[in-house]
């Protein structure tokens, strides 16, 4: 069909749909009422088609055409750095996708209504932004660039294409190269570039911690707290006398130890452990922060707002002021502390017989690490020396975490094992070593002690039927099971499921299967994708993943704020005070609380992995032009992902790759040359050199290398 002709079919059927009598209908009814033949159908939709993508038309859920404010969808948009992006829509089984020409304005994370028409022939929908409903953005970070009479701020967000044009006047005296933080005044509507003013300066790109500030800037993480909380926090006292607290249940004779990392200061939990005539006897004692924190105070107000402490490569935005947080909470060795404690009660297989949740008063005997309680554990004669009063404790510990483990892998959980990244700086903040963190026995023996402890709190509160904060993990999507199972099986493993239902324990029998082989962390990691989020939620659903009916997070409360909103429901029910009116509070405020918590907690991780990318691109900056064999990590129509053995991954551009065009095969994740014919999937073994790195949106570039 010519473009003249078509514009005229067009023009026609665009007046059918705007007449005040016309009403939508899907294309074989239009075909009837316009008089076009079942061979001419073709022609037809290649009008609509080319109608809704320039967003003179809209398109229903049901398929049926109208007008684009009739049949328009509303949708969170998803930017991408390469200028189009992504719309997510209730209702409609995947994103549909916005060419970058059909963006319109609309900026990653911005509340639009767009047209959208089908995807044809297995292609995802694609569509057009009509009109952008609420700004999700109002402020960029970013590095300034000055010119005579304006500037410009490139943002750090790749997912922000357009740079932000600055007004002679509006740059508070920055320079080039500084990191500034621009309030958006215009959005670059119609064709114009967003323009906007500068608020704040945080340094110069090449300042040390500036590259970690400016990435709490963008994702809204205070640093500083209002003072307001610090004149709350300067008032609470820095010892504990056990003579005002005669009614707690004093556990200061039980041997008592914490275990955690060399760095940690903020420590809330602490371990007891004995041997009884009919099992075990485990204490875990968890800092009291409700006693300092009360509800609806400056503090906790704050805390509710932060909803977690976040923890990147340099430094611990705490959710609490380190008065408390590294204080009075923490349970520092030698000082006496107030603990909420849950004593359980275990036979000799693990299984828990009984329980007792109270409020205690503990003192800590021994601040042990992961690394010295492994030590103790392989028999390293210094540390058995060293600790000689705890070597039995310890091996105690082991025996019964042992047992737990073993219990929650019969029942099915699933244990991801994926090693963390551990990247150390030097002391101007510049990374110096980046390599995969992987667990010990220790870090296993405080995860089933936590572990426990949070499901039995949890069932606990669940059958007194109490208001309360689960864990919860649901079932994953049955079309990513589906797909994972297919790629699995691609890679010589497989992983049972039924119409994309599994159950977590095949999940963990794949897992296990892959243990100790090249693929393992990476196999880890895909499954891991294929799962849904766990949330917070005041209904009891389950975690798929720790297969557990009950589950809740009672261990932290001086770095997440559900645990704290936990103790203090614990408490009002132990002492008598959760009446009919403080039930009745707790049911209105707990959705809230999981949906903030749910969302700050998503903000933290996202930051924690932004400085990361951070750091590894400036790590990486001092190896370009070197060669690494890494594993194919992501698969999408512009390139592939690789990621090295020590964690960092790059992106080799489909513009680098073989002198070929590689077109995209989404259900089998690969990507196919279709002058070679060679092809590239998920979990395959490359090659790759570092061709370049951009330390201020994190990203590194790869080539692969031929490869015999």
């Amino acid at each position: 069909m010519e473009e003249k002709e078509l514009e005229i079919k067009k023009k026609h059927v665009e007046a059918l749909i705007f007449d005040p009598h016309y009403h939508p209908m899907k294309v074989k009814e239009l075909a009837i009422l316009l008089g076009v033949p079942r061979e001419q159908r073709d022609e037809l939709k290649t009008v609509l088609d080319s109608l809704l993508t320039e967003g003179r038309i809209g398109l229903s859920k049901r398929g049926k055409y109208g007008r684009p404010e009739e049949t328009a969808l509303t949708g969170i948009f998803s930017g991408t750095s390469r200028g189009f992006g992504f719309v997510t829509v209730d209702g409609w089984p995947e994103d549909i996708y916005i060419p970058e020409k059909n963006v319109n304005g609309a900026i990653h994370g911005d509340k639009v209504k767009i047209a959208a028409l089908e995807g044809r022939r297995g292609r995802r929908a694609e569509g057009t932004v009509l009109k952008v409903l609420e700004r999700n953005t109002t402020t960029v970070v970013g590095m300034y660039q000055k010119k005579k009479h304006f500037g410009f701020v490139i943002p750090d967000n790749s997912r922000m294409t357009e740079d932000v044009f600055i007004p002679e006047g509006k740059d508070l005296g920055a320079v080039s190269g500084h990191k500034v933080v621009a309030e958006l005044t215009k959005y670059g509507e119609k064709g114009h570039q967003p323009e906007g003013k500068i608020t704040e300066i945080l340094g110069h790109r090449s300042d040390p911690g500036v590259d970690v500030l400016s990435v709490l800037r963008a994702y809204g993480i205070p640093e500083e707290f209002p003072p307001e909380v610090m004149e709350q926090a300067a008032s609470v006292g820095e010892t504990v006398d056990p003579s005002l607290f005669p009614n707690r249940v004093d556990l200061r004779d039980l041997q008592t130890v914490t275990i955690d990392g060399e760095d940690a200061k903020d420590l809330d939990d602490a371990v007891t452990l004995t041997r009884t005539e009919n099992g075990y006897r485990l204490g875990v004692h968890i800092a009291d922060v409700s006693h300092y924190v009360t509800e609806g105070s400056p503090m906790d107000q704050e805390a509710k707002k932060r909803g977690t402490s976040v923890y990147v490569t340099d430094r611990v935005v705490p959710m609490l002021p380190r008065r408390l947080s590294n204080g009075i909470c923490s349970l520092n060795q030698g000082e006496d502390r107030l603990a909420l404690s849950c004593l359980m009660e275990f036979d000799p297989s693990g299984t828990v017989t009984g329980h007792r949740i109270e409020e205690t008063l503990i003192r800590v005997d021994r601040r042990m690490t992961y690394t010295a309680v492994e030590a103790v554990l392989t028999g390293d004669e210094a540390a058995l020396a060293e600790h000689a009063e705890f070597v039995e404790l310890f091996r105690l510990m082991k025996e019964l975490a042992e047992k737990l483990r073993a219990k929650r892998r019969r029942r099915g959980s699933v244990d991801f094992d994926l090693p963390e990244t551990k990247i150390r700086l030097d002391e101007k903040g510049h990374p110096v070593e980046i390599c995969p963190y992987t667990r010990n026995t220790a870090t296993d023996i405080i995860e089933d002690f936590m572990l426990i402890a949070n499901e039995t709190v949890a069932e606990d509160a669940f059958w007194q039927e109490l208001p309360f904060v689960y864990r919860v993990h649901e079932e994953p999507d049955p079309d990513k099971i589906l797909e994972l199972t297919a790629l699995i099986r691609g890679m010589g493993g497989r992983l049972r499921s039924e119409n994309g239902k599994v159950h977590p324990k095949d999940l963990q029998k794949m897992l296990a299967a892959m243990e100790d082989s090249p693929e393992e962390a990476f196999v880890s990691r895909l499954a891991l994708r294929s799962m849904k989020q766990a949330r917070y939620s005041p209904v009891c659903t389950g975690h798929f993943g720790l297969a557990a009916k009950y589950y809740c997070h009672f261990t932290s409360p001086i770095r997440r704020y559900p645990d704290l909103e936990i103790h203090r429901i614990l408490k009002e029910n132990r002492n008598g005070r959760l009446d009919e009116n403080r039930i009745a509070h707790y049911h209105s405020i707990l959705q809230e609380v999981a949906s903030l918590s749910s969302l700050t907690e998503r903000r933290a991780t996202d930051a924690e992995r932004a400085v990361n990318k951070q750091k590894m691109a400036q790590f990486m900056r001092g190896h370009i032009g070197e060669v690494f064999d890494g594993l194919v990590s992501g698969v999408t129509r512009w390139g592939l992902y690789v990621e090295l053995p020590n964690t960092v991954e790059g992106l080799v551009h489909v513009n680098q790759m073989d002198r070929d065009y590689f077109r995209l095969d989404e259900k089998n994740h690969q990507l196919t040359g279709e002058r070679t014919g060679r092809v590239y999937r998920m979990g395959q073994p490359v090659r790759v050199s570092v061709t370049g790195v951009d330390p201020d949106t994190g990203t590194i570039d790869f080539r692969i290398e031929e490869q015999e």
